[in-house]
């Protein structure tokens, strides 16, 4: 195949996937002929998995060029152990300058994985291990699919800003219907890009036959020697007459906008398109419809910021910023948990499942500390119920999980975090207090969202044990943990704090121990100049909805109900007290706590949501209302200005980290690429502070 595809000059070299021919003897499965088998391995590189780049795909088209001349009775395809293919190296798609170099790396795909499919001689995936995008799209392309137990494979074309465009939209809904295909193309990709197993897989009819690792690809051969004898037929449903087509998109679309805040957000409304055509179209015309969707989507801002975002997320995950070396973390056996309500029942239950080892939690009373232990061992009950823990684990669990109104039974813990109340004073004195139970190198943590870590050791014999651990609610649920540093705060329990929080599996940043570290310094602001607006005379619907275009999950005032006025007043108050008048305490929000109103909006009889009549009783009513475009204006400004004195005082090194903390604590939309790159295309950075955050062309078009 003759192909000319020139990416810029510095993009990366591409990793090349080889494709390997062999031929097997099929006599020995009880059919003539020789199957031949086409293997995937990009050998040079074994800590990547296959990728599919212009001159993988060259390689896999010369493969089966040269498979065909075998006169096979069969051709297959395989991927390297654990790993079929991890879809299209997605690594030089930020460099493509031209509609048309994307039109050509998307009709390359297709011309070489349709050979697959419109051989007359039968083809087979034998999916052995991960396959991603593109790599489970080329095995759609077969006429029959294997899969490993253990694989996982997925379409999450959607979540990165892009569709499955070489062949996933067109091919899925024909194969397994409209409903099956808004699940595995949308739903599973919106729900953070979730995985199916082998066993979702194959109820789906992703694939046609499910096989133990052990002999994957013996008992893969045999299947297929089966189909060709005619000793196993598949058979394949015709779904353009189904009735769920509608239904299906609508499902889809709405799962959309629930998940962009109403906002029409580009790649999920261009996958609706290419799915509801699959219903009529021809596998060439859908071909063509998913090149140009992919092009349209390749040459904008949102995919390019979505890219940014996922690499941010891939690199800060696997590489802390700062972090002292490993070696000198301390080995953590035992852990403490001071308190026992709603956050430290989460964070012991947490800290039990990933460290595996004993916890120990407090509280004033026994009775206190006894239903915290309850909790948590009722969580593990019902994971098992679940299926997602063995009932044997969860009883050797148990038994490592204790509580006591005594706080001696801290004495031999290596790591204590505490969780009560947000009072400074009292922090202080359970951390004087802690130093007489527990050795000088036993790491004391808090979870503070907002008071200083510095302050809280003041006074202690060893400062430099002390260190902020700040995680998000729900704790099992959001990624992000704030690792905050003191001016005193050593390597050793720095190194500790961040093994620890790699076994609870967390995405981390170290940050300066100032007011709000991070996301709830930003958050605060942002929701300040919202909550400023109402007050000021805006209705609170303009100024809820001010942001809806952006496509966030939740609004202002949604995300208030999440977080409770209580907790939304305390750490407005710590940084107004901290930070200066431009955190201003909202009268509304005084009131709504003060009146013990706990909610913004409320459920309505039919189940709609509306504002809550108690909350909008209480608004401070002043005579400067604001337009919508004022409210998103102030609020953006705020947000812009706010960054650049973080970066100016050393709250984080790079820009880079505050965009991994709104992304991973704040549910910052990935098609915006965090924060920063957004304010910057949206020209806010150089309007409010005079430059902006990243060089051009970062998480934009170049």
């Amino acid at each position: 195949m003759s192909v000319d595809i020139k990416l810029p000059e510095g993009a990366p070299e591409e990793v090349v996937t080889q494709a390997l021919v062999r031929q097997v003897d099929l006599s020995a499965f009880g059919t003539k002929g020789v199957l031949a088998l086409i293997t995937l391995d990009n050998s040079l590189d074994h800590n990547r998995p296959n990728t599919f780049g212009p001159q993988s795909l060259l390689a896999l088209d010369a493969a089966i060029t040269a498979a065909t001349a075998l006169n096979p009775v069969a051709i297959a395809l395989t991927g390297k152990p654990f790993i079929f293919a991890a879809g299209a190296d997605l690594s030089a798609l930020s460099f493509i300058t031209s509609r048309e170099q994307s039109l050509g790396i998307g009709k390359l795909g297709h011309d070489v994985f349709r050979r697959l499919g419109e051989s007359k001689i039968p083809t087979f995936a034998f999916i052995n291990g991960l396959a991603l995008g593109g790599g489970l799209e080329v095995g759609l392309h077969c006429h029959y699919r294997t899969l490993a137990s253990t694989a996982f494979t997925a379409l999450p074309e959607v979540f990165l800003g892009l569709v499955p465009g070489w062949g996933g939209a067109t091919i899925l809904p024909k194969l397994i219907g409209p409903e099956r295909a808004v699940q595995v193309i949308m739903l599973n990709a919106l729900n953070n890009n979730t995985m199916m197993k082998a066993k979702d897989a194959f109820k789906l009819g992703v694939v046609d036959a499910v096989y133990e690792p052990s002999d994957f690809l013996e008992r893969s051969i045999a299947f297929a020697a089966n189909v060709l004898n005619g000793v196993t037929k598949v058979e394949r449903k015709d779904y353009s007459q189904d009735p769920a087509w509608e239904s299906a998109l609508a499902t889809g679309k709405a799962a959309a906008l629930k998940k962009y805040g109403g906002a029409e957000i580009a790649s999920p409304m261009k996958a609706l398109e290419l799915i509801s055509a699959a219903k009529s179209n021809t596998l060439g015309a859908g071909f063509d419809a998913e090149d140009l969707a992919l092009a349209d989507l390749t040459m904008s801002d949102p995919l390019r910021a979505s890219l940014y975002a996922f690499n941010v997320i891939q690199k800060k995950r696997k590489k802390v910023e700062g972090a002292p070396k490993p070696a000198l973390a301390r080995k953590v056996g035992k852990v403490g948990v001071v308190g026992a309500g709603l956050m430290a029942s989460q964070l012991a239950l947490l800290l039990l499942r990933n460290l595996k080892c004993p916890i120990v939690m407090t509280d004033i009373d026994q009775e206190r500390a006894d239903k915290g232990v309850a909790w948590v061992k009722n969580e593990l009950a019902k994971l098992v119920e679940k299926k997602r823990m063995s009932a044997e684990s969860a009883a050797r669990l148990s038994l490592l999980i204790s509580g006591s109104s005594d706080q001696n039974t801290f004495a031999g813990c290596d790591f204590i975090i505490e969780a009560i109340f947000e009072e400074l004073s009292l922090k202080q004195e359970l951390f004087k207090k802690l130093e007489t139970i527990v050795s000088p190198e036993c790491v004391l943590a808090t979870n503070t969202s907002s008071l200083s870590v510095e302050r809280m050791s003041e006074g202690l014999k060893n400062p430099e044990r002390v260190v902020g651990f700040h995680f998000f609610n729900p704790v099992a649920v959001m990624p992000l943990l704030e690792v905050a540093r003191t001016s005193k705060t050593d390597d050793a329990t720095t190194a500790t704090a961040i093994s620890v929080g790699k076994e609870l599996k967390k995405t981390m940043i170290i940050c300066k121990d100032a007011p709000g570290f991070v996301v709830n310094r930003l958050l605060t602001r942002f929701m300040g100049e919202i909550t400023d607006a109402v007050d000021e005379g805006t209705s609170p619907e303009v100024a809820d909805n001010a942001m809806r275009s952006i496509g966030f999950p939740m609004s202002p005032f949604q995300l208030l109900d999440l977080v409770g006025p209580g907790v939304a007043l305390h750490v407005s108050e710590t940084l107004h007290a901290n930070l200066g008048d431009r955190y201003r305490i909202s009268p509304t929000m005084a009131a709504m706590v003060k009146e013990g109103v706990r909610n913004f909006y409320v459920k309505n009889e039919d189940g709609s949501y509306g504002a809550n009549p108690a909350a909008l009783a209480l608004i401070h009513k002043g005579d400067s209302p604001s337009t919508a475009e004022q409210v998103r204006s102030r609020a953006l400004t705020a947000l812009a200005v706010e960054a650049r004195m973080m970066l100016d005082e050393g709250v984080v090194s790079t820009a880079a980290e505050i965009d991994l903390c709104m992304l991973m604590g704040a549910g910052w939309p990935m098609h915006l690429g965090g924060i920063l790159p957004y304010l910057d295309r949206e020209g806010i950075s150089e309007a409010a502070c005079g430059q902006r955050f990243h060089p051009k062309g970062v998480a934009s078009l170049p």
